[in-house]
């Protein structure tokens, strides 16, 4: 029974979860043969303020992004 587990910042449309679960099905599917019924997705959001990457978070990192636009 393959487990596939997504995590992402949290943002994104009802919808794009929605493709984003058929395609990953779809490809494991098509990828390995697994049954339909026993594939399993997950995905996770995670906020914005609980995920860093060179010791910024994302919500620092898009704070800085949209001063920098502004001055610009």
């Amino acid at each position: 029974m393959p487990l596939v587990e997504i995590t992402l910042a949290e943002g994104r449309r009802p919808e794009q979860i929605r493709a984003l679960l058929a395609e990953v099905h779809t490809a494991v599917h098509r990828a390995i043969g697994a049954p339909e019924t026993n594939i399993r997705v997950v995905v996770r959001e995670v906020p914005a303020t609980h995920w860093s990457a060179g010791g910024v978070t994302l919500a620092e990192r898009a704070a800085t992004t949209s001063t920098t636009t502004k001055e610009a």
